[in-house]
């Protein structure tokens, strides 16, 4: 280990990283308590991405009330503690703890793409249970997760050791590393659906509001002709644990057309997200454009000053 890790600067990182380490041996029905009353905690903190979230829930949900809202980011600030636990869980439990809490609907789909040679891309989304369902894949498919490691060097090199232990993490700008997988019939997941204002970005709807968003995927389908599936998860009521859904390979894709093909997908992740809206990750300003006459929706809080760190998977530059 580098020597300079020890400094006193990433001291703090160190006692968290020990606090999650010590928190991955709790049963798992005391972690989301404790997860639950932490966030409720953090939503009482004067955070930006806090407002960040309540503005995100205001423009995508603007069916719901006021009352109905507040109530919403309440849970939704809960779901964030709990996925603090659920990370711990996801780089040190075993697999079979893992899968124990683990329903997998769909796996079909995924052996029948695999099964025709091209290999597979599993695309999602940033939800709060974006750690724990990477690591419930890996556990019955060898994968290799697209990830952007954080900026703390600790942090950074917890996580690859974890990615390391349990699949082949791809850098989120190495493509050619994903080509290679695919054409070894391996299986690719990243969510590609953040802000994303390079080379080979579009306008598309979210909720109706038009969001930056990557093509890279029907590009990537292009090169390797490996299938494409959706993989939704969804943290169960009860401490009962999880559900992950790998959806059927879409067909006609890509279909020439890269923005209908980002349409398709993002049209089911929001039905998705209407299953679990509070699972999903609002803290990140989805809704930043291309450029300077794009709406400022987030005033203040438009800089990344204060934000807080988006999950790991995350789409491939082009």
């Amino acid at each position: 280990m580098r020597p300079d890790l020890w400094a006193p600067k990433h001291w703090p990182t160190w006692i968290g990283l020990g606090f999650m380490r010590a928190a991955e041996t709790l049963p798992y029905a005391l972690q989301m308590r404790l997860g639950a009353a932490l966030g409720a905690l953090i939503r009482r903190l004067p955070l930006s991405w806090i407002r960040i979230a309540r503005r995100n829930l205001e423009l995508c949900l603007p069916e719901l009330d006021a009352a109905a809202r507040a109530r919403l980011l309440e849970q939704h600030c809960e779901s964030l503690g709990m996925a603090l636990f659920e990370t711990a869980n996801t780089w040190w439990s075993s697999d079979a703890r893992i899968l124990a809490r683990a329903e997998i609907v769909g796996l079909e789909h995924l052996k029948a793409a695999l099964a025709a040679g091209n290999g597979a891309i599993m695309i999602g989304g940033h939800f709060t249970t974006i750690e724990v369902a990477t690591r419930i894949l890996s556990a019955v498919v060898p994968m290799s997760a697209v990830y952007r490691p954080p900026k703390d060097p600790v942090l950074a090199r917890a996580m690859l050791a974890s990615f390391e232990r349990h699949g082949v993490p791809i850098a989120y700008d190495d493509i050619r590393a994903m080509i290679r997988v695919l054409r070894k019939n391996g299986v690719v997941w990243y969510a590609p659906d953040q802000s994303y204002r390079n080379k080979g970005a579009a306008m598309v709807n979210f909720f109706g509001i038009p969001a930056a968003t990557t093509t890279a995927t029907s590009r990537l389908a292009q090169i390797s002709g490996a299938a494409v599936l959706t993989y939704f998860p969804e943290r169960l009521p009860g401490n009962a644990g999880y559900r992950v859904t790998i959806g059927a390979p879409f067909e006609n894709f890509p279909s020439g057309n890269p923005v209908d093909d980002v349409e398709r997908f993002t049209r089911l992740l929001e039905a998705h997200i209407r299953r679990v809206p509070d699972q999903y990750f609002w803290v990140h300003r989805r809704f930043k454009g291309l450029d300077p006459d794009y709406p400022d929706y987030y005033g203040r809080d438009s800089r990344n000053r204060g934000a807080v760190p988006a999950p790991s998977a995350l789409p491939p530059s082009t």
